[in-house]
């Protein structure tokens, strides 16, 4: 009691600027103690894996889990049979002075279009594609296909599993450029890759039942790693592959020692709505950096009006998939200008004021070629644009895994040429362990596939960063 009362005492005699000074300590020591106690009592929270068959017909009582080798083929009959529709496409005269304004190029097409009929080798490229293992096995009803690849020496280094997930309209093809940077030995650290094809994406089965999104392949992605032996793994993912294995951390977030992203977004919020309103002119009050302010602004012209601009195809594929995908999986040329349009405008913007788009200043034909035709000879463009339907079906604030924030470690990677930028303040509303995020130089939304150093470089100094390396 003595000691109550000569606080009392002490706080009388203080003058009135002083008072304010220990009234306003108190305030603020108050609030972190609440902050801290609710950062402590903040629960990782999980999504249910749920359960699903989309094989055809119905649920069998048990399914084959053997992981069976196979390889990518062809046939002199696949490919004349491509050479006879590339002889038979009709073009379009372009306008005058269009550039890629209007979508793909006919001129430019034509040039496309014949270097893939008389130039480009797919059995050649075939034999690219199978100098990594490639397996198969079945998870809920389809066969799920992926290449396994081992590091060339393991000793004495520490081998970390990692799976790579691709996205639309990409395939496992765009990590083949960083498979070898990371197989190599680090400085004691080197890495044991999975790739899969989503189900419906080149050579995995396509889902026979509706509703196959996000949720359900990052849960046969989480089976697959397990059946392959891995209890404990890192993630990486843009585009799809980001929305997958997020959902992947947040039903097992246990199971993944951290998560890498090169293409992620925030939930909205004050701190969100206040950077659009102020960023531009006070960056510091809301936690924006200078590169954030030139990514980010003009806000409207550069995140509202260029999406609209380029996302038509989204609307189309989120609502009538099929309609849509009857003509491109007909006609390979069709196909090919479908998808070669967005390696343009995907990976710079301004690409659209060129004749060519300028696909070949970050890809070569037969890279370019090779992926499309992952598509054509397994017929799987359909499937592929049904993942966008199955995503955005009813509202998507109802969907759990956006409302709710991603717990595991998290490195996050800004390609200046993202169709979207997220401050790392932004980020931290829906990723609560933030161990790295990198303003990359260079570079656009096919990452791995345009910058294949820079972004192994980046995958690799992340998990270093966990493995105390």
């Amino acid at each position: 009691m003595q000691r109550v009362q000569f606080l009392k005492d002490s706080f009388t005699g203080l003058d009135a600027f002083h008072k304010q000074i220990v009234i306003g300590t108190g305030v603020a020591t108050g609030i972190a103690l609440v902050y801290i106690l609710h950062r402590r009592r903040q629960k990782v929270q999980t999504i249910p894996l749920g359960e699903g068959w989309w094989g055809a017909g119905d649920k069998p009582r048990s399914e084959d889990e053997s992981i069976n080798s196979f390889e990518v083929q062809t046939s002199d009959d696949e490919i004349k049979d491509l050479h006879e529709r590339i002889d038979k496409t009709r073009y379009a005269d372009p306008l005058e002075n269009s550039t890629f304004q209007y979508g793909f190029n006919s001129t430019y097409l034509k040039s496309v279009a014949s270097y893939w009929r008389h130039e480009f080798d797919w059995k050649k490229q075939v034999a690219m594609l199978n100098k990594y293992p490639h397996f198969k096995t079945k998870i809920e009803g389809i066969d799920v296909h992926f290449i396994h690849v081992r590091p060339t020496t393991h000793k004495n280094l520490k081998v970390v599993p990692l799976m790579l997930v691709h996205g639309w309209p990409g395939s496992f093809f765009e990590f083949y450029k960083i498979l070898p940077l990371l197989t190599e030995n680090h400085n004691g650290l080197t890495f044991e890759v999975i790739c899969p094809s989503i189900p419906g994406y080149g050579f995995s089965e396509a889902p026979h039942k509706q509703g196959f999104n996000s949720l359900a392949a990052a849960r046969i992605f989480l089976k697959l790693m397990e059946r392959l032996g891995f209890s404990q793994f890192y993630l990486q993912g843009g585009d799809f592959g980001s929305l997958i294995t997020i959902n992947m951390a947040q039903m097992k977030p246990q199971c993944v020692k951290g998560l890498h992203l090169n293409m992620f977004s925030s939930r909205r919020g004050l701190k969100v709505m206040m950077s659009i309103l102020i960023g531009s002119y006070l960056p510091f009050l809301v936690g924006l950096s200078r590169e954030d302010v030139r990514r980010l602004f003009p806000f409207f012209e550069k995140n509202v009006w260029e999406i609209l601009r380029e996302t038509g195809y989204m609307h189309i594929q989120a609502t009538k998939p099929d309609t849509a995908g009857c003509g491109v999986n007909d006609s390979p040329v069709g196909l090919a200008a479908y998808i070669l349009e967005k390696f343009s405008t995907a990976t710079n913007m301004e690409y659209r004021n060129l004749a060519d788009g300028g696909l070949e200043r970050k890809f070569s034909l037969d890279d370019l070629l090779t992926n499309i035709m992952i598509y054509w000879t397994t017929g799987s463009i359909v499937s592929s644009m049904r993942f966008y339907k199955e995503n955005f079906k009813g509202y998507l604030d109802k969907r759990v895994d956006l409302r709710m924030k991603v717990f595991v470690p998290t490195g996050l990677v800004a390609f200046p040429m993202e169709l979207m930028h997220c401050p790392k303040s932004w980020a931290q509303n829906r990723f609560t362990n933030i161990v790295s995020y990198t303003f990359m130089p260079r570079g656009g939304h096919f990452a791995a596939f345009e910058e294949p150093r820079l972004f192994a470089t980046d995958v690799i100094q992340f998990v270093k960063k966990l493995e105390k390396l």
